[in-house]
């Protein structure tokens, strides 16, 4: 499969349909992240509660985003303590990110244009909202090479020849490294 996904279509596909039948991994990365709602069975959630359901369901949640979140969105953090302090919840910052994309359980992906907030990937209305395009995709090659790259990211393998690193406030592998 290989679609091209518009506007409120990453919202209905991605993040409503795709991410919380996760079962084993959801790897996100975005250059922006705010604190996202989407439609809930009562009402609009966080979309980090969501995150904080599939992790209590045992699924792997990596988040790497380019800055520092705001205060609403640390808030909301704090609201799910378990997302704080569970294992199974990873948060890293590199300063250089600037892709947009999901990974669900190495079965399917998306990449596209489309930040982790409201407007982007959230449930804004068809006028309030960015416009988005992006593309879901499962082919077994492609999702190999974008995951090998996430995760070198996420390990930090490119922080030792990064030069961006006076604009890094925690370098991913002083993480991995304590």
């Amino acid at each position: 499969m290989f679609r091209l996904l518009l506007n409120r279509e990453i919202y209905d596909e991605v993040i409503r349909k795709y991410v919380p039948d996760a079962r084993s991994h959801v790897w996100i990365v975005t250059a922006d992240i705010k604190d996202m709602y989407v439609h809930g069975d009562t009402g609009y959630i966080p979309f980090l509660q969501v995150l904080a359901i599939l992790v209590r369901r045992g699924v792997a949640v990596r988040l790497i985003h380019a800055k520092e979140p705001g205060p609403r969105f640390r808030s909301e953090l704090a609201r799910f303590g378990e997302l704080e302090n569970e294992e199974l919840f990873e948060l890293v910052t590199c300063p250089r990110v600037h892709t947009k994309a999901v990974v669900i359980d190495g079965r399917i992906a998306f990449v596209g244009s489309a930040n982790l907030t409201g407007a982007g990937m959230g449930s804004k209305s068809d006028t309030r909202r960015n416009f988005e395009a992006g593309f879901l995709f499962d082919d077994p090659e492609s999702l190999e090479r974008l995951t090998c790259w996430i995760d070198s990211l996420y390990v930090g393998n490119y922080c030792q020849s990064c030069r961006r690193k006076e604009y890094c406030s925690s370098p991913i592998i002083d993480l991995r490294d304590s």
